[in-house]
């Protein structure tokens, strides 16, 4: 058994490739992520505060997860362009964080698992981005896909 019999993404030759899904009917396909941003207590105040210089961390950084949904098949190199019919992204201010959760649905051939994930990540990293000048000590982590579905399309 060559290498490609286990893994989709190899071809026989042990190069990567992009599986076809050509002949596989659409579904209706929902994925939900989960993540978190450690900030210090300082940071969770003036983020709650709407202290931040850079302006509310909050909305911006759900509509950067949202964004960042759709750019998903741009980023990851084997990752099918699917047609998005939904993506949302919450931020909820925690004690010591921001835990951030995405859902995204669709009707295609293939998952969008990856665009759930992508969204918390850069709902993330545009966190990150908006705090670094007053939290040097912020860690991104965990992210997680914790649902996925799939059912006949109707």
């Amino acid at each position: 058994m060559g290498t490609s019999d286990h893994l989709s993404h190899v071809d026989r030759d042990g190069r990567a490739r992009m599986v076809d899904v050509s002949a596989k009917p659409a579904l209706r396909r929902s994925a939900t992520a989960q993540g978190f941003i450690a900030l210090s207590q300082q940071t969770v105040e003036l983020v709650r505060d709407n202290g931040i210089k850079k302006g509310d961390v909050l909305a911006v950084a759900k509509l950067a997860g949202i964004m960042g949904a759709k750019q998903t098949a741009g980023l990851i190199p084997l990752c099918h362009q699917v047609e998005i019919e939904f993506v949302d992204v919450q931020l909820q201010l925690q004690p010591s964080g921001i835990a951030i959760e995405a859902v995204a649905r669709c009707t295609d051939k293939t998952g969008i698992e990856m665009e759930a994930l992508t969204a918390v990540a850069v709902a993330a990293l545009a966190v990150y981005d908006m705090c670094k000048a007053v939290d040097k000590a912020m860690r991104i982590g965990p992210i997680e896909l914790v649902q996925k579905t799939k059912e006949p399309a109707a």
